[in-house]
């Protein structure tokens, strides 16, 4: 819809009358197969007599009567389709358009004008006003039943089939037991288990011994050093010691001010 909410009326002035024809879905496919999207078959209006009503009669053109994708060659869409013409009775019927009135500006050498451009707003127009409605169908016969008998099978087929290999397929991905990771994961679950928690001061003792030769320790040389489990040995050093999260000496354990004892030269690395 345009942004003003403006709909172009001229269809209406030229009184302008437009026929409402339902069609099977088959022939509408093969309608958008035609050539450049050009004329697809030919209509014929026959009226008898004075007071007969009119024989209308749709013929596709047999360029489009090759249907692809189907192994027999003895199936093809039906050319003949006669109308069922219906009154449009107390209905009001219209037929629209709806079209791009732009696309974004572009500049004289055909560059666009920048690249928060935009499309112009759809453009609704009235093409006229529905004075017949009908339905066209096949006329029945022997390619046309052969063309939904093929339909109904298609339809009955499973969506999935199984099919026996007869050597293996090496091309697609190769599941393996077990990835790299898990078992990086199932050798750290076992070294864990292995380690009997020691007592908490017996561990302490052991962490201030080694704080005493050094001032930054990583996690995994305090593990070396007591022997203990990750999470058990995380819970006393949250207590008395500080993890560096940046600077020079990141994602390493120290001691907290009031723990600190070091020898030698760590004396004064602060």
């Amino acid at each position: 819809m345009s942004e003003k909410g403006e709909v172009d009326l001229t269809g209406a002035k030229q009184n302008t009358g437009v026929w409402l024809v339902k069609v099977p879905k088959y022939l509408s496919q093969q309608w958008t197969k035609a050539p450049g999207r050009g004329e697809v078959g030919k209509i014929r209006i026959c009226k008898k007599g004075t007071q007969g009503k009119p024989e209308v009669t749709f013929t596709l053109n047999e360029e489009l009567t090759v249907i692809e994708g189907i192994e027999d060659k003895m199936v093809s869409t039906p050319r003949e389709h006669p109308f069922t013409m219906q009154s449009v009775g107390g209905q009001m019927l219209a037929v629209f358009t709806e079209t791009s009135s732009g696309q974004a500006e572009e500049r004289s050498d055909g560059s666009n004008s920048g690249s928060g451009a935009k499309a112009g707003p759809d453009k609704i127009a009235l093409e006229g006003v529905v004075v017949q409605r009908a339905e066209c169908r096949p006329a029945v016969s022997a390619n046309y039943m052969r063309l939904k008998r093929l339909q109904i099978e298609e339809s009955s087929k499973p969506a999935r089939l199984s099919q026996q290999l007869s050597k293996a397929v090496t091309t697609n991905y190769k599941p393996v037991a077990n990835h790299a990771y898990n078992l990086e994961y199932e050798r750290k679950k076992k070294e864990d288990g292995k380690r009997a928690r020691a007592d908490k001061q017996q561990v302490l003792d052991m962490l201030f011994s080694a704080f005493e030769k050094h001032q930054y320790y990583n996690i995994k040389d305090l593990v070396d050093i007591t022997n203990q489990p990750v999470i058990y040995l995380k819970e006393i050093l949250r207590n008395i010691g500080i993890y560096n999260v940046k600077g020079t000496h990141k994602n390493t354990w120290e001691l907290k001010p009031e723990y600190r004892h070091y020898q030698g030269e760590e004396k004064t690395d602060t």
